[in-house]
């Protein structure tokens, strides 16, 4: 009880200095502290105790500075609530000639890439992460396996076995911060290992091909056609590919082609990066295993929560040929850099089978929305052709030729943000260019999904 002072209200940095003394200094560093927001309306400030101890001055001079600041306004001291920040608008220095000009935020959204983040199962990964806490050892709050909590690991391992065909084993996962920050470890382990170039789809997000390329790796387009990506023409020391839902074209790696590139690398000594983009989302096709299952020695798996929870939670995985883990390791580092709490929540959520039940549920909602986007399209828009809709969380639809820089520009005006493909094509792809949409149907929230579709269906041709 002696000591209760010591602990109460918060941290203040002021400096009472200045002429005038240290009330006059401390009333007007305080009085600054408010009128700037430093110290936002309603935060209770320490007691004129435990203040005085911490800026070594004498109690009373803190008592008489709070009772001027209350006499002005800028403080209110009630009986049992302490001394608080007066309740009142603070207006931000403004500079007109300074401040940047934000475009208006869209009304709609159908940017592909987001799954419907309202519809993140807040209740159930809360009780998740309650679980693994309170089981969690001491030390896994330590530093850590640069590979990530053995807990997760172990969880991913099996669940990736079961749903997705892959073969691993913990001791060859390395958990990441997502997607593109496993790219940013492979792309100098790639170099590291002699590589030059590190060929690409001929459509896809050029953040990725950045990363490769920022790693001193060239990254030349490969071909594609209604078999998907054409991987005849390889002549790298690796391939970057979508085998199971490419995007945004949304078909398949056709089976010929899939042993194909495990056969090209087995013969060059070489490695393929596979991105399973969307592999769990599939509708009315049967399911596409993961390529890393005909050959785990020369395929990278890489695979991520973005789609199937939400991008903020950052994790991603790497299911790596046993040959590459300790170089894998010596660039990511050797203590872990993702947020081990995170990571046993997502244990404890795929051991729970809360993880199943978040990915059958989102696949009934999409689906759902997938076939109202199908349907809305052929009513309205007939000379619009939807394909690539088998899976995944977003369609890519066929425009008449010539026609794709105006519808995109009418949805700009209408407050529809969404994607032509013209948007996510290589630099140097060589086929010819398609005029199509891509339009995230999974991004809108379920109280927005109708208005954007009838702003979609508004601008087609």
């Amino acid at each position: 009880m002696a000591e209760s002072w010591a602990t109460s209200g918060v941290d203040l940095h002021l400096e009472p200095v200045g002429p005038g003394g240290l009330r006059r200094g401390l009333t007007d560093a305080l009085r600054d502290a408010v009128r700037t927001g430093r110290l936002a309306p309603g935060t209770r400030l320490p007691s004129s105790r435990a203040l005085a101890a911490d800026l070594g001055i004498a109690r009373n001079t803190v008592g008489e500075a709070y009772a001027d600041l209350v006499a002005e306004g800028w403080l209110t001291a009630r009986q049992g609530s302490g001394t608080r920040v007066a309740e009142r608008t603070v207006v931000p220095p403004s500079d007109p000639a300074r401040r940047p000009r934000v475009p208006p935020r869209p009304t709609h959204n159908l940017v592909p890439g987001t799954p419907d983040l309202a519809a993140f199962p807040r209740a159930e990964w809360a009780r998740a992460a309650r679980r693994a806490l309170t089981a969690a050892p001491n030390d896994a709050l330590g530093y850590g396996d640069p590979r990530g909590r053995v807990e997760l690991r172990t969880a991913l391992a099996g669940y990736l076995a079961r749903v997705r065909g892959v073969r691993c084993d913990p001791d060859h996962l390395v958990v990441t911060a997502g997607f593109s920050h496993a790219l940013r470890i492979l792309g100098p382990v790639l170099r590291a290992r002699g590589a030059d170039s590190v060929a690409v789809e001929s459509y896809g997000l050029d953040a990725y091909w950045g990363l490769l390329q920022a790693a001193g790796l060239a990254t030349p387009a490969l071909p594609c056609d209604e078999l998907g990506t054409d991987t005849g023409p390889l002549t790298t020391e690796g391939v970057l590919l979508t085998p199971a839902h490419q995007f945004p074209m949304g078909m398949p790696l056709h089976p010929d082609r899939r042993a194909a590139v495990v056969d090209w690398a087995r013969r060059t000594d070489s490695l393929v990066l596979e991105d399973d983009y969307d592999g769990e989302f599939r509708y009315d096709r049967q399911p596409v295993g993961a390529l890393q299952g005909l050959d785990p020695d020369r395929v990278v798996y890489l695979g991520t929560a973005s789609k199937s929870l939400a991008p903020g939670i950052r994790l991603g995985w790497m299911v790596l040929p046993p040959a590459l883990t300790r170089e894998v390791i010596a660039v990511k580092g050797h203590v872990d850099t993702v947020g081990v709490l995170e990571q046993l929540t997502l244990a404890e959520f795929l051991t729970s089978g809360a993880y199943d039940r978040q990915v059958r549920a989102s696949r009934l909602r999409y689906r759902r929305r997938r076939d109202a986007l199908a349907a809305a399209v052929a009513e309205r828009a007939p000379g619009v052709r939807v394909t690539g809709v088998a899976a995944g969380l977003h369609a890519l639809l066929r425009l008449p030729p010539g026609t794709e820089p105006s519808v995109v520009q009418a949805a700009a005006w209408q407050g529809l943000a969404l994607h032509g493909l013209s948007f996510h094509r290589h630099p140097e792809a060589v086929a010819e260019p398609l005029d199509a949409l891509v339009v995230g149907y999974g991004t809108p929230p379920d109280s927005a999904w109708a208005g954007a579709l009838e702003a979609l269906c508004r601008v087609l041709p």
